[in-house]
């Protein structure tokens, strides 16, 4: 395949070479917009005056080695089209100070002396684009045109303020070097393709495919990167260093694409994407047909690969565990596309070092083949997650092999239906591992069951001593939701798992989601939404959006919603009823309405509240209700590093900031907002300069011991009023 490419590449090349040798451009015509076209000595000067747009007609347009093409556009635009019937050879110099189209269905050379310098973007096509269009400038052009000629780069091509596109029908061919270091380098074969203007991403998406092929044997360095074929196949070869570098800039993640998503993607070399910031940037793999050469890596923060179905064969591991060993977290999905399985096999062992992680996720099921090891030692993470759409399609996770974390500091976690199954294997932990600091992880190797749905989450109430965790973002439609455990008065002591996604629109239909949380029980990284108490005719003594009560630990968990009754003795409270265990980096916005004791974060606190906040509104609605923005009647337990800003108004003159009068356990590192919860004391046994302005609560040094660093817990974004916990901000 190699030969046959390399053969009609250089057979192509030398022809033009040939044809264009001594030549300029010939019968330019300006057929939309203004400019003019001026010989001087052995070259060509086009000027367009105002940085505006045009579109000149050429009968060939050509440069010879030793000749040159100079278009003075200012920042503007000039189309090029040949309506001859010979090729473009450029084996001169091109330069523009704005953007250069050169569009061409008989084929666009550039020459091993070629070279093109562009300030705006530089496109070379054999797809025709509407003249009004271009003339617009809109944003967006559609190219078309069912040219089998090709667009080869053999020469050199930089744009310094742009972006560089190759695109044809058939083939697109890069030998040479392409540079767009504020911007996107782009190959792309299609029928029909859109160009878009981006600042932040791809620009060039194939609409209707051809089967075409793009080859980089050169070298690509841009912002970010594009290799996409639709319906055909993308090669990137080998080659000495890296071949295919995206770096990133302030607006533009360092960011590479291969695309191919009904063809092939064969990918031979290393592929390197970094962030402006030195931080790995993302490559993104997409194919019905993936194969990896033997040195084959990727060099970034994160590789995610999908394709229909996968197995990891001695070649793919390999290249797997190179790019791992480089510190690249990777993603392999199997989609289940095309009609196929979507299963995903491990039949090669994988073992690697380091803090990088690996998550294979397939359509149906994961398997782990007998003989096969996966390894590693450092503090990488492993995910093994089946139906990965979340569909409750039966996806089992079997390991029929080994997974060994002997060595290993991070977690394992296999994920499977309710209605498939976990066969483990051989799970070898590791004896002296410990869980992160309020991380609420139980236990380092853990089988998870799927919760895709409402029904799969009531269904927690068959087994509340099981693992379960969140397969998507769940919108619960304000139907009724039995609170979990709590007719039975069963605890739940099992582990939830919200896998940072969010459950909206629940209503329970008299209580919490769970009852009772036990002193084993965990439930963690979730946001949830909910309804609770719009049922006036139920007597309830104490209740809130997560918990009625909480003796094991709830973490990095984030209500909103409302709660709120008006019958005489309910006690409300954003997150939690009575704490009696720990609840950290967690927090609630809810809007909370009792006519008894009422409390933005719990009411009452006999346990531990660390790294935490509320910011909703609490109504107190009678005089013997108390209030409080974080803790309603009281707290027996300990408070720290923790703060309340929503408004706190009640009835009841046992008021406070943080909580209600007689409250102990308080910090001197927790805080309250004076003006927004119209509240001059905490309410217990902090001094009047912990209560701050919202001024002073924008501010990260008015917080005593937080942490606000780069890995800190706490974030302040631009322009917020009060911080925000990090998991909150963070991708997932």
């Amino acid at each position: 395949m190699w030969l046959a490419i390399g053969s009609s590449l250089i057979g192509l090349s030398f022809a033009h070479a040939t044809l264009a040798a001594g030549v300029l451009p010939k019968g330019g015509t300006y057929v939309a917009g203004t400019g003019a076209i001026a010989s001087q000595g052995n070259g060509l000067v086009i000027t367009q005056p105002g940085s505006t747009r045009g579109v000149i007609d050429w009968n060939s347009f050509s440069i010879g080695k030793t000749n040159s093409v100079t278009f003075d556009n200012g920042s503007g635009a000039t189309l090029n089209r040949v309506t001859g019937g010979s090729p473009s050879a450029i084996l001169g110099r091109l330069s523009a100070t704005g953007s250069l189209y050169v569009i061409n269905p008989q084929g666009v050379v550039i020459g091993p002396s070629g070279v093109i310098t562009t300030g705006g973007r530089f496109v070379a096509s054999t797809l025709d684009i509407c003249n009004d269009a271009f003339m617009q400038g809109s944003g967006s052009l559609t190219l078309s045109g069912n040219s089998n000629a090709a667009v080869i780069n053999l020469g050199k091509i930089s744009s310094g303020g742009g972006d560089v596109f190759l695109i044809a029908r058939h083939r697109v061919i890069n030998a040479g070097t392409v540079a767009a270091p504020n911007g996107t380098a782009e190959l792309a074969v299609g029928e029909q393709v859109l160009l878009q203007d981006s600042a932040g991403s791809r620009q060039v998406f194939v609409q209707t495919g051809s089967q075409g092929t793009v080859v980089n044997k050169g070298r690509i360095t841009a912002a970010q990167i594009s290799l996409q074929a639709a319906d055909g196949n993308v090669y990137a070869l080998a080659g000495s260093g890296t071949r295919i570098r995206a770096t990133g800039t302030a607006s533009r993640d360092g960011h590479v694409w291969l695309v191919a998503d009904s063809g092939r993607v064969e990918q031979y070399g290393t592929i390197t994407a970094n962030n402006a910031d030195g931080s790995g940037g993302t490559v993104d793999t997409q194919a019905a047909q993936l194969t990896f050469g033997r040195h084959a890596a990727v060099h970034a923060g994160k590789w995610n690969l999908s394709t229909p179905d996968f197995t990891i064969d001695d070649s793919t591991a390999h290249t797997l565990q190179r790019s791992l060993n480089a510190g690249t977290s990777i993603d392999v999905t199997a989609t289940g596309a095309n009609g196929a399985t979507g299963d995903l096999g491990v039949a090669s062992s994988l073992r690697w070092s380091g803090p990088a992680s690996l998550t294979l996720a397939a359509y149906r099921d994961v398997s782990v083949a007998n003989g096969t090891t996966i390894a590693n030692s450092g503090a990488g993470n492993l995910s093994l997650r089946a139906d990965a759409s979340g569909i409750d399609n039966g996806g089992s996770v079997h390991n029929n092999g080994t997974i060994d974390w002997s060595k290993g500091t991070g977690i394992v976690s296999a994920l499977y239906d309710m209605n498939g199954s976990f066969s483990p294997g051989t799970l070898v932990s590791n004896a002296t591992w410990q869980a992160p600091l309020y991380s609420g992880i139980v236990t380092q190797i853990t089988g998870y069951q799927l919760v895709n749905s409402v029904t799969d989450l009531q269904n927690i109430g068959n087994n509340l001593a099981g693992n379960y965790a969140l397969g998507k973002d769940l919108d619960a439609g304000n139907s009724a939701f039995q609170t979990l455990g709590f007719a039975a008065g069963i605890p739940f002591t099992g582990q939830f798992d919200g896998m940072w996604h969010t459950i909206s629109n629940l209503l329970p239909s008299f209580d919490a989601v769970f009852g009772d949380i036990g002193p084993s029980g965990v439930v963690r990284d979730v946001n949830v939404n909910a309804n609770v108490g719009q049922v006036d005719f139920f007597f309830d003594n104490g209740t809130a959006i997560l918990a009625i009560q909480n003796h094991g630990t709830i973490a990095n968990v984030f209500t909103s919603g409302v709660i709120a009754s008006r019958n005489l003795g309910n006690e409300y409270a954003g997150l939690v009823a009575t704490n009696f265990g720990l609840i950290a980096r967690s927090g609630s916005s809810a809007a909370v309405t009792a006519d008894g004791n009422v409390g933005g974060l719990v009411i009452g606190n006999e346990g531990t509240i660390t790294e935490s906040y509320a910011t909703g509104p609490v109504l107190g609605l009678t005089s013997h209700g108390p209030a409080g923005g974080l803790v309603g009647g009281g707290s027996g337990g300990t408070i720290t590093q923790s703060f309340a800003s929503g408004p706190v108004t009640a009835v009841s003159p046992q008021t406070g900031g943080i909580c209600a009068s007689s409250c102990g356990g308080l910090g001197n590192d927790v805080y309250w907002n004076v003006q927004t919860t119209g509240q001059p004391s905490s309410g217990g046994n902090l001094p009047a300069s912990n209560g701050l302005t919202t001024a002073q609560m924008s501010d990260p040094t008015s917080f005593a011991g937080w942490d606000f660093g780069p890995n800190g817990v706490w974030v302040m974004l631009p322009g917020a009023t009060h911080p925000v916990l990090a998991w909150q901000v963070a991708p997932h």
